[in-house]
């Protein structure tokens, strides 16, 4: 049987358009000049968006292949421009339809950003102000929103998909994209220039221990030591600031969870990408337009403890789900991993601290140490540095309580010289201190060399991990 034409059902519509319904959508001669080509195609992309609203049957249309889309659009295209006497090149022509196919199902403006991989952050600040960031650098583009309502589409159609909402109401949203992309939207009133929307991507192919190590961002011994870690249960917190590579490491990290193990993750917006078989992924879920029905990484943490999990994998503690962590971690689930927001591993316990007194239970401060101290054994801290690049900074273990204060020792740091032509000069160090985990890495059948941690510079060892 003949597939019909998608257009077919507005045929007589589109017929009757491409009369008198067309001299309104003339281009003036003026923009025939040739120093007005960029807005003549501009001109003409909007009206073939426009018609392909007003004569396609869009629910239709979404569930065709890209291909068929493809050649309705152009021929809507040729119909057009035949009917305008508009001079389009081949290439011009080509470039519309892929603009128009972005207009209609992607990102619009920000596809051609997000398919350049050099790319690990798109930050809109405006309809006419957009930056990226490459290798650590910030750069502002050339690429613009027609305007505010339009970058507003955009908004819609990422939160719309995964199920949550942006209004005046709830002007603050955290979304993913299908690539996993992490999303952060904020429109008026709270954004007073307009909508602002914040994309931190996530390379197509997955980073590994050993890729960081090739990027210097982690020596050998380091990675081994917190390979043997992760395989030995240690309970670990990812500590760093804004854009240091916390997900990133966390992902790396959890590559050495072995796959009999049953891992549940918990996280505010889903970006973790780990390999195991056996992972059951949880995302929390915030109020509707009546206040209602938010779940929270609390709520979840509190769930997780009854689905049998050998590891509990928190994205990022932010807020009361530390004390539940933390008590988690007590209790016989062991080789937990999250990520913290802080400035150092010192910062990271202070940080922990105070989000668990957000818990709203009124305990002793001693208590919630005492917690800390017995729950964590690694705090692993990342920096970004001022040439972009990202460094694991300190590799300490927690000890103990003496008195009242958590007792920590740093077992590797880096080492930051200064920096020439804009580069940072410094190396990897181990401070001379024999970490006292070691006999329970022993015990796993994790013999660690103790040249890993004599206090000289540390190597460029390869060694697959």
């Amino acid at each position: 049987m003949k597939n019909p034409s998608l257009a077919d059902s507005n045929k007589d519509k589109w017929d009757n358009d491409k009369g008198a319904g067309l001299d309104n959508l003339r281009v003036p001669m003026r923009s025939m000049q040739p120093g007005n080509s960029e807005a003549i195609l501009q001109d003409l992309r909007l009206r073939i968006h426009r018609r392909l609203i007003d004569t396609l049957d869009l629910t239709k249309l979404s569930n065709l292949e890209m291909e068929r889309v493809r050649v309705e659009i152009r021929r809507i295209l040729e119909d057009m421009v035949a009917a305008e006497a508009i001079p389009v090149s081949r290439a011009d022509r080509d470039r519309l339809v892929m603009e128009v196919q972005h207009e209609v199902f992607g990102l619009g403006p920000l596809e051609t950003l997000m398919k350049d991989p050099e790319i690990s952050d798109i930050l809109v600040n405006s309809s006419s102000q957009i930056f990226v960031e490459r290798y650590g650098k910030l750069e502002k583009t050339d690429v613009r929103f027609r305007d505010d309502s339009h970058l507003m589409q955009i908004i819609e159609r990422i939160v719309t998909r995964v199920g949550r909402r942006v209004d005046e109401s709830s002007p603050m949203v955290d979304a993913r994209l299908a690539d996993g992309s992490r999303v952060n939207a904020i429109i008026p009133p709270l954004a007073l220039d307009g909508p602002v929307l914040s994309i931190r991507r996530f390379g197509v192919e997955r980073l590994t221990v050993n890729d960081l190590i090739q990027f210097n961002s982690i020596p050998p011994q380091i990675a081994e030591v917190a390979a043997a870690c992760v395989k030995s249960r240690l309970n670990m917190l990812v500590s760093g600031g804004t854009g240091a590579g916390k997900t990133t490491l966390l992902n790396c990290l959890s590559n050495f969870i072995p796959d009999n193990e049953r891992i549940v993750t918990i996280e505010d917006s889903a970006e973790l990408k780990l390999q195991q078989d056996h992972i059951v992924r949880l995302e929390t879920r915030p109020a509707n337009i009546e206040g209602q029905g938010a779940v929270t990484a609390r709520d979840l943490v509190r769930n997780a403890l009854r689905m049998r999990p050998d590891r509990i994998v928190i994205g990022e503690v932010r807020g009361g789900e530390a004390l539940d962590m933390m008590q988690a971690m007590n209790t016989g689930h062991d080789g937990s991993i999250s990520t913290v927001h802080a400035n150092s591993a010192r910062d990271a316990l202070s940080r922990l601290e105070t989000m668990m007194l957000m818990a709203g239970i009124n305990l002793p401060e001693r208590a919630l140490r005492e917690q800390v101290a017995s729950a964590l054994d690694v705090i692993v801290q990342l920096t970004r540095l001022s040439d972009g690049s990202r460094k694991v900074v300190e590799f300490a273990e927690v000890t103990g309580m003496e008195g009242s204060t958590i007792t920590t020792q740093t077992i590797f740091k880096f080492d930051q010289r200064g920096v020439e032509n804009g580069k940072v000069i410094g190396e990897f160090v181990a401070t001379g201190v024999m970490p006292s985990f070691m006999d329970r890495l022993e015990r796993h059948g994790f013999r660690i060399p103790n040249t890993h941690f004599m206090p000289v510079p540390l190597g460029a060892r390869k060694r697959a991990l």
